[in-house]
């Protein structure tokens, strides 16, 4: 603070002229400010949150509406006050003197960063989204601040903040504060209570037939999924896998069989169909792939949006026609039945981990490398998980194999940083993880190069296959784990919920090829599974090809999901 005193007048001791800086006099104007009542703050804050923070909500509802009619001006109104009393609610509950500052900290600045998401890339914080924002990395989380957040976050989080802590609360003694705030919930309940029968025949149609929007009430949205997040998670944490590994066994051509097997099992990351150089697409995204004898699927589709989601999903017996996240959580996956009848696995990581499906096997994360061909310190190409696998396979007991590898792919925003300088085919680019300084060709072009590099990962992948194939049967199976919106519709990233996804999030490449030892000595014709690849499949038959491919009888395994049942000699 600036301050000077300066004589008024000879003569005149103690008359000073005093000279205040700006902070004195914003701490001079809140200090005449009347203390507020916490009801009123919580209010206050409610009201906050509807105004700045629920636009997306708003025009979510309220679209399309004729608002030449009455009764459209009515249920937006009626909408508003109903939304900002439930809050207030929940506020009225949950604030005193001593909770109140810090608690609406931590809303504002949690608020403020969810919004700036949920505007920028149409976010929808249900509790998958949830899920996948805390099991999210540090690396991860690093790619998506930008000034344009900051400035955000300054804004809508943190002067806020400050506003409240400026301010003085009015206490009450106990015996009064009570009633009082009895008296003010039960108000802002009728108040909730009464919009909404006023337009209660509009909102119930809205969350009949668009259920999602309640995702977008800010900061309902995500204090109520982290809590669901934070149960389910207590609950499986208390709770051992059921297993479903005890009755697999190697079937019988096992016995009759040369060499040992060879598997590689690649998990993509967020490349999605329409961007598949194999599928049609006009770059030319996979040059290397389209010259081996691959079995193109080019209509697959994702259990989910998210890797949280698809990962589990696809491992488990349980896939999306039969979704049931509990369940999916709570069980074994494909991997552990893989292990129990004797073949090694090995979950080889670029990313955020195996999401559980690895759980009590060898899990190797290489995403801290530290090779500098192909490491940068922070992340490292895909290319790190084809490092060492000679060891890997030398430390197999009894040759068999299998190894999965879950790649960093095109994870977004920073698709700038997913392929190596050379791989820099599609220009111009955009070359920042702030998507809204560069036009819609630059973010096309920099993801299709990320695509170009999968497309160089799975060559190089199936070339080190082809130097085993003397000493085994060897084969490669892709499947990403889920698409990507590249500003089709105003849409950016992934996630969101599936029921409204786009079919850019949830259709996916896949892609196989096995060497004629593998085709030959499991039985499967590599000609009928090139006829049959137009078929529509999806991850729901990972679980079921794996096991009828290598030939493991479980009872879990269903026949009809099995894309290579049709085409096994």
């Amino acid at each position: 603070m600036l301050a000077l005193k300066l004589p008024l007048a000879a003569g005149t001791p103690g008359a000073v002229l005093e000279i205040r800086g700006p902070r004195s006099y914003v701490s001079a104007f809140f200090s005449r400010l009347p203390a507020i009542r916490v009801e009123w703050l919580a209010i206050l804050a409610s009201l906050f949150f509807s105004l700045s923070c629920n636009y997306l909500f708003f025009a979510a509802a309220l679209a399309n509406r004729d608002w030449s009619s009455p009764s459209s001006w009515l249920f937006g109104a009626g909408l508003f006050v109903s939304i900002t009393a439930l809050q207030a609610i929940g506020l009225l509950v949950l604030l005193n003197r001593w909770t109140s500052k810090p608690l609406l900290t931590v809303l504002f600045l949690v608020t403020a960063a969810a919004t700036y998401y949920m505007n920028k890339y149409t976010v929808f914080f249900n509790t998958e989204m949830v899920r996948n924002i805390l099991r999210t990395d540090v690396k991860e989380a690093s790619e998506l601040f930008s000034f344009n957040f900051c400035v955000h976050m300054l804004v809508f989080g943190i002067l806020p903040s400050v506003l409240v802590w400026k301010l003085r609360l009015r206490t009450t003694p106990l015996r009064r504060a009570i009633p009082i705030r009895l008296l003010y919930i039960v108000g802002a309940i009728v108040v909730a209570a009464g919009s909404t029968m006023l337009i209660f025949q509009d909102f119930s149609s809205l969350m009949r037939n668009q259920k999602e929007v309640r995702f977008l009430i800010t900061p309902s949205n995500y204090l109520f999924s982290l809590s669901r997040v934070v149960a389910a998670d207590t609950a499986q944490a208390n709770t051992p896998r059921i297993k479903i590994s005890d009755d697999a066994k190697l079937a019988a051509g096992w016995g009759g069989r040369t060499k040992p097997m060879l598997f590689v099992l690649v998990v993509g990351e967020t490349t999605r169909a329409a961007n598949w150089g194999l599928n049609g697409y006009e770059h030319q995204t996979t040059p290397q792939l389209s010259k081996l004898d691959v079995v193109n699927f080019p209509h697959a589709t994702s259990c989910g949006t998210n890797t949280e989601v698809s990962v589990p999903c696809m491992f488990s017996i349980y896939g999306r026609h039969d979704y049931d996240e509990a369940k999916i959580r709570g069980h074994e996956s494909l991997l552990h039945i893989i292990d129990k009848v004797g073949i090694n696995t090995v979950w080889r990581d670029n990313q955020s981990g195996c999401k559980g499906v690895c759980d009590g096997l060898e899990e190797q994360m290489l995403g801290a490398s530290k090779d500098p061909k192909l490491c940068d310190g922070e992340r490292c190409l895909d290319e790190i998980m084809l490092e060492n696998m000679d060891g890997v396979i030398q430390k197999a007991k009894n040759g068999n194999l299998f190894v999965v590898m879950h790649q960093l792919g095109n994870h977004g925003p920073a698709y700038y940083r997913r392929y190596p300088a050379a791989m820099r085919t599609f220009t111009p680019t955009c070359d920042t993880s702030d998507l809204s300084k560069c036009t819609r060709e630059q973010i096309t072009n920099s993801y299709d190069n990320g695509v170009l590099y999968t497309d160089h990962f799975l060559a190089k992948t199936i070339a080190f296959l082809k130097t085993q194939s003397d000493s085994y049967d060897t084969a490669m199976l892709y499947l990403s784990d889920h698409g990507e919106s590249l500003g089709e519709r105003g849409i950016y990233l992934h996630g969101l919920p599936y029921s409204i996804a786009p079919k850019e999030q949830t259709e996916v490449p896949m892609v196989m090829w096995m060497s004629s030892g593998f085709a030959s000595s499991f039985g499967v014709n590599k000609d009928c599974m090139q006829r049959r690849a137009g078929n529509a499949v999806s991850q729901d038959n990972l679980f079921h090809s794996i096991l009828g491919m290598l030939q493991i009888e479980s009872k879990y395994y269903d026949k009809a999901l099995d894309m290579t049942a049709g085409c096994r000699i």
